[in-house]
């Protein structure tokens, strides 16, 4: 029972998706796969997986214990505080910290998940904002 209320949970997610993707305004030379239509993929591959679990659910779904349940929501609540630091930090420093810090969680030394969320923060951006050209929030700093 669980597997189809997150399937409905996912779809009603993906409804809300597509409707707010509709609200969003585009200017008259947006590309074509712009910012509208980019969520309304991503929310119709959420309803189709929703749909699917909800017609096909484990017969018997595991919960994972309290603990491994905090983790979890404090995994989710870094990415909220991610988006919320990406217009002050800039793209750089936000992703740095989320990234170390998820990368810690995940069972890395302190001092590795530093150097490895700096790495891959600086990895991110030459990939997106060098080399594809893509606009990335800025810091404090410029960059």
């Amino acid at each position: 029972m669980s597997d189809r209320i997150f399937g409905g949970v996912g779809l009603l997610f993906a409804s809300l998706f597509i409707w707010a993707a509709f609200h969003i305004e585009l200017s008259f030379i947006s590309d074509p796969v712009g910012p509208r239509t980019f969520p309304i993929i991503i929310a119709i591959v959420m309803a189709i997986s929703s749909v699917f679990i909800i017609f096909k659910p484990d017969v018997e779904p595991e919960w994972p214990r309290l603990g491994r349940m905090m983790e979890i929501l404090a995994a989710a609540g870094v990415m909220v505080a991610y988006a919320l630091a990406l217009p002050i930090a800039g793209f750089l420093i936000a992703t740095a910290v989320a990234a170390a810090f998820l990368t810690w969680r995940l069972g890395t030394t302190p001092l590795w998940s530093i150097v490895s969320g700096t790495l891959t923060s600086i990895g991110i951006y030459t990939v997106f904002h060098l080399i594809l050209g893509l606009s990335l929030a800025r810091g404090p700093f410029g960059f």
